[in-house]
């Protein structure tokens, strides 16, 4: 196997999609820029690329002539094409969703994945449905005059091999959760008064893990969001339990009690030995008693993920994993394709995990999309994300109704967002009204990633908010 892949191109203009479509074709492999110093080994790869002729073309035609070429040169070297052709971006749907709102067939919107992104037919259809799905959802709100909240808990039991979120293991912040909660609960109340008058749509309670917190902190937060915000046309209030070693009994009563109507508890494999390896603290059992919990706490859509590419993991420990879930019957089922993002401990510590297969193939996603179809789910949000396993994709199916309406909007980015809390980051969106192109702006609005600057910073963090309202109509 070779150690490393140096690009050597004659135009930096192109650089960063040359680096994105090498990973694509080699994703458990260092890519970096060939410089004159660079030392080449007889076990690294060099690939010279000599960007072709761009006269006349637009920026955007530019960078999709050279991803086009580069793309049919590295088939051409590996023997392989790509699911999604030389697609990059996270959000393949958005494409058709905005070729649907133009009027633009189905048809001819498959012609359009295919014929100039190089994506399979299944990909595009993949793209169609989930963008019509969309449509239908969004069109019964009025996502332009609504915001939706984002709370961010970054707190977890412990750290997954694979995560490269902004999360911190509890024990060794446990201390400094009462001070966060106290600031962003104050960040929470900015909001809350800044946003009075607006139809808030939906709530998604995020991290890390926010089941992490006690019962008793989970109801100070969730007091908070109950009176500080208006929630009498609040469509959805969603509660990640994700890890089933941070849920009681008494946690479940407590999400209840508050009206929290989706939560998600996500297994992400059914296997002891893999949950082993990624750092889970718990077994199969613990993630079947917690659903169980759940449901015997009344609540009614609970939402499931799995990750599909686990090191070690094939076929039939996929299949064990879709039949257990396919046994508990949750309303959604989210299937995420492993990304090994540089953050991780996977990618920094890769070279002790070189024995372990990192897969992701065609036929296991066909098993995915078929117990999607036993539990009468269809596909309803995608999204993608660098150095994913096999180059597929994430996909969130739902049984019709039980939609998670946040992720759909976070996805197409068709509302402002207002978000909360440590890493959080807001989008505010300005619709473009009149624009045939359907076009927005979107400003960002970003806290500070690191808690205990959070909570040093936090009227920083509210001052930053309060000068945009200030100064813009939205």
């Amino acid at each position: 196997m070779d150690n490393m892949i140096y690009i050597k191109i004659d135009n930096d203009t192109f650089y960063d999609d040359a680096i994105v479509l090498v990973r694509s074709f080699y994703p458990r492999m260092e890519v970096k820029a060939y410089k004159q110093d660079t030392v080449v080994t007889e076990d690294d790869k060099v690939i010279d690329i000599t960007v072709p002729d761009m006269t006349g073309l637009n920026k955007s035609e530019m960078h999709d002539k050279f991803k086009s070429y580069l793309y049919d040169r590295l088939s051409q070297m590996t023997g392989k094409t790509l699911p999604w052709g030389y697609l990059t971006g996270v959000r393949p749907s958005k494409i058709a969703y905005v070729m649907l709102e133009d009027g633009e067939d189905e048809q001819t919107i498959k012609k359009h994945f295919v014929n100039k992104h190089k994506a399979s037919e299944k990909k595009a259809s993949l793209a169609i449905n989930v963008a019509k799905k969309e449509m239908d959802i969004l069109n019964k709100i009025d996502y332009k005059n609504g915001y939706s909240l984002y709370i961010g808990i970054p707190f977890c039991p412990s750290i997954c091999l694979y995560c490269s979120f902004s999360s911190y293991a509890l024990d060794a912040y446990k201390n400094y959760v009462d001070d966060y909660l106290d600031a962003l609960i104050k960040e929470m109340t900015f909001v809350a008064r800044a946003m009075k008058g607006r139809r808030l749509d939906t709530v998604y309670m995020g991290g890390g893990t926010p089941t992490t917190l006690s019962a008793e902190q989970l109801d100070k937060v969730l007091t908070v969001v109950e009176e500080a915000f208006d929630l009498s046309r609040c469509r959805e209030l969603t509660v990640e339990a994700g890890r089933p070693d941070s849920v009681t009994p008494d946690k479940f009563r407590v999400l209840k009690a508050h009206n929290v109507g989706r939560i998600s508890i996500n297994p992400q494999t059914m296997n002891q030995k893999t949950l082993d390896l990624i750092g889970r603290k718990h077994t199969v059992e613990d993630i079947k008693n917690a659903y169980a919990m759940a449901r015997e706490a009344g609540l009614d859509n609970i939402n499931m993920d799995m990750i599909l590419g686990l090191p070690g993991e094939g076929v039939d420990e996929v299949y064990h994993t879709l039949n257990e879930i396919k046994e508990m019957r949750p309303e959604s089922l989210t299937v995420h394709s492993l990304a090994i993002k540089r953050a991780s401990r996977l990618n920094i510590l890769r070279q002790q995990y070189t024995e372990l297969s990192i897969k992701n193939t065609d036929s296991i996603i066909a098993m995915t999309e078929q117990t999607a179809r036993d539990l009468n789910m269809q596909p309803y949000y995608m999204y993608r994300q660098k150095n994913m396993a096999g180059n597929f994709e994430n996909v969130g199916y739902a049984v019709a109704g039980l939609e998670c309406i946040y992720n759909i909007l976070i996805m197409e980015e068709k509302q402002t967002i207002i978000a909360c809390g440590a890493g959080a980051s807001t989008k505010v969106v300005f619709h473009n009204e009149g624009d045939e192109n359907h076009s927005v702006r979107i400003e960002r609005i970003e806290n500070v990633k690191d808690v205990r600057s959070y909570v040093e910073r936090i009227d920083e963090m509210i001052e930053r908010k309060r000068k945009f309202f200030g100064e813009n109509e939205f």
